[in-house]
């Protein structure tokens, strides 16, 4: 359809019902120019009805419902940001947004990120994955002491297959220092620690009302890993925790009145741990099996579950709220924010990229049972780097199986020193973090393998937080394709440039943006069809 047929820019469908509502009113209070349409709408606490004048649709900025007047096709309320999803959500994790910013690993959702937030009213997520805990209590208390008590604000928690004790540390952390919400991503199973972590926290007033002190939200892309914590707790973990002295017999009493999860976060084609599911596809599903569940448990709080993966536009945000996500979450794009705890030549690598410039790659943390990370692929040879590492792996059993020329290859093209200075190094590492590592390393030489392959994994993530510049081509960047449309949706605007990209003015433009959308969405409900140009929605200073 020529943009000319659109008129003023707002056309009624054909073949919607006709309203018999009137609406009465000064002709002063009627909107019938594109760009005067369009700013007002922008203005997303501005209330409008939607008339038919004999010469086109207009809006009216005031006037009221009549029995005589102009036909009036609909009415169109406020849609602040603050509006937007779940209001229990807000409640629970003193936010003032139906949002949060998740976490990056190794502190790239930094301290500061966090606290900028925070101090805005945005709930944000520590990175604490890969961290000594050292550094991770250090940020504990530069938060807290920062943000004191009312502020929103939350820490991550990753699995480690490969080292439970760290978890629990990591845990008995969160515990000490009274930490309200934790984000726990990458379980694959049921953990008790998170069911110690919820449980802890349960109490119940002299009315016999459970009191939850402890918020769980649980990043997941499967099924079979959201459904249990989608239930109480097992009575036989109870037990066992009761038995350990971890919880009390009172708090195993009432975990069985709550799910162990208060959030479930479904994530979909996200950077870091991912299945690349569709969005589309699975938040319905996981939506289904809650609500399944909620009628069978009748729990005081039904679950929420919000929307990951994707999201690095205004229109995908308002797209994944409009499904019925009860909170939506970002992470690609705050990485490329000047807050965010990567270098700057990593923010600058990623404000150049397109959706595609991303693909799999060995996870560091999880290589040895090839679960993949998706990372930036444009400018650096990491994801094709760790698979080669991946597939002798999985060839060989030992390094001294590796024939001589292949192993020549990878120590000069990928780790750029020879194995048995990597393995020194690694042994040194191991023995401050986990001695246990070695001893196993020592008793299993493909477990030894692993360990040294795991040196350029990891490495190769900090060489791209610190911006060295010359192991830039191994930088390994966690990335989606939402960092991509995020730079489409800002080109041509201040924020194209990465200087300009601070994580409050980002998250606000893409919430405002989402609320813009949204209001749109009510005009599609009711039978307008917007041209092109008011179905826009720009960065704005």
């Amino acid at each position: 359809m020529l943009l000319t047929e659109y008129g003023n820019g707002l056309i009624k469908k054909k073949n919607f019902p006709s309203h018999s509502f009137k609406w009465r009113g000064s002709p002063d209070l009627l909107i019938t120019r594109k760009e005067a349409i369009h700013h007002y709408l922008s203005q997303l606490e501005n209330q409008c009805y939607l008339v038919e004048t004999g010469d086109g649709i207009a809006l009216a900025t005031g006037g009221e419902y009549s029995n005589s007047g102009y036909d009036c096709l609909g009415f169109v309320p406020g849609m602040r940001a603050e509006w937007l999803g779940n209001e229990q959500f807000k409640e629970d994790h003193k936010t003032k947004f139906a949002y949060y910013a998740g976490a990056m690993a190794s502190g790239i959702a930094s301290a500061d990120m966090v606290i900028t937030l925070g101090k805005q009213g945005y709930l944000a997520s520590f990175g604490a994955g890969g961290l000594p805990l050292i550094r991770v209590e250090e940020a504990i208390k530069q938060i807290q002491s920062t943000l004191g008590n009312t502020a929103p604000y939350a820490f991550n928690l990753i699995h480690s297959p490969s080292d439970p004790q760290l978890e629990k540390n990591c845990l008995d952390l969160y515990l000490k220092y009274g930490i309200g919400s934790v984000e726990a991503s990458a379980f694959m199973g049921l953990s008790p620690q998170l069911v110690r972590y919820r449980a802890s926290g349960l109490s119940r007033r002299d009315n016999g009302k459970i009191v939850e002190k402890h918020h769980l939200i649980l990043k997941i892309s499967r099924r079979e890993v959201a459904e249990p914590y989608l239930k109480p707790a097992p009575e036989s973990v109870l037990n066992q925790l009761v038995a350990q002295g971890a919880i009390t017999a009172e708090q195993a009493y009432l975990a069985r009145y709550v799910p162990i999860a208060t959030d479930i976060t479904v994530e979909a084609d996200s950077a870091g741990h991912t299945d690349n599911r569709p969005l589309v596809c699975l938040l319905p599903f996981i939506q289904e099996i809650r609500d399944r569940l909620q009628k069978e448990f009748g729990y005081g709080k039904p679950v929420r579950v919000g929307a990951a993966g994707g999201l690095g536009t205004p229109n995908s945000i308002a797209a994944a709220l409009s499904m019925g996500a009860d909170y939506v979450v970002t992470g690609s794009v705050n990485q490329a924010c000047l807050e965010s705890g990567t270098s700057a030549r990593v923010k600058e690598l990623l404000a150049q990229i397109d959706m595609a410039d991303v693909m799999m790659a060995p996870a560091p943390d999880m290589f040895e049972i090839g679960v993949k990370v998706q990372v930036l692929k444009r400018g650096t040879f990491y994801p094709l780097r760790g698979q080669k590492l991946y597939e002798i792996y999985r060839a060989y059993n030992s390094i001294e199986e590796i024939p001589a020329p292949q192993r020549q290859q990878i120590e000069r093209q990928i780790f750029q020193k020879d194995l048995d200075t990597v393995w020194n190094e690694t042994v040194e590492f191991f023995n401050q973090r986990n001695p246990g590592q070695l001893e196993k390393a020592l008793k299993n030489p493909k477990y030894k393998m692993a360990l040294i392959f795991r040196w350029y994994l990891g490495k190769s993530s900090s060489w791209a937080k610190a911006g060295l510049t010359e192991r830039q081509m191994d930088y390994q960047v966690w990335c989606g394709p939402a960092m991509g449309a995020f730079n489409e949706w800002t080109k041509g605007s201040y924020l194209e440039k990465p200087e300009n990209r601070h994580i409050v003015d980002v998250t606000r433009q893409l919430l405002s943006g989402a609320a813009y959308f949204s209001r749109l969405r009510l005009l599609d409900g009711m039978g307008i069809n917007l041209s092109p140009d008011l179905s826009v929605y720009h960065p704005r200073r």
